[in-house]
């Protein structure tokens, strides 16, 4: 499964192929990392129909996390529509009930529990 990861942290990228090593290596899960909402699109734009899943923080410089959550879901896009998973470091309702109403599948926060973020992924269909 393609996972597009979207943070402005630099280190998120270290972070995900250290915590998700074996999946990688066996090839049940492939990550791509874009830094922005911007850089994000640009990402899809190109490789649309590879993306399963995007996983995206939602305070970010320019382009917030709910303002790409709202842009992947209306704006039109060749199918499959890729799940999205919003993750935030402030758990606040009003974020989450934000976050539901633009499309997102499910809202994580941080520190994010990679072990359950792991079943998480794993119970997922791959297309």
């Amino acid at each position: 499964m393609k996972i597009l990861v979207v943070d402005d942290e630099p280190d998120v990228r270290t972070l995900f192929e250290q915590r998700f090593r074996r999946e990688i290596r066996s090839g049940a899960l492939a990550f791509s990392f874009a830094y922005s909402g911007e850089e994000a699109l640009g990402y899809l734009h190109d490789h649309h129909s590879e993306v399963v899943l995007i996983l995206s923080d939602i305070n970010m410089p320019g382009m917030s996390g709910l303002e790409l959550l709202r842009r992947v879901r209306t704006e039109p896009a060749p199918p499959p529509p890729p799940r999205v998973m919003m993750i935030t470091a402030y758990g606040d309702e009003t974020s989450r009930n934000q976050a539901l109403a633009l499309g997102a599948d499910d809202f994580l926060t941080k520190p994010v529990d990679f072990a359950a973020l792991k079943e998480k992924l794993l119970a997922l269909p791959s297309a």
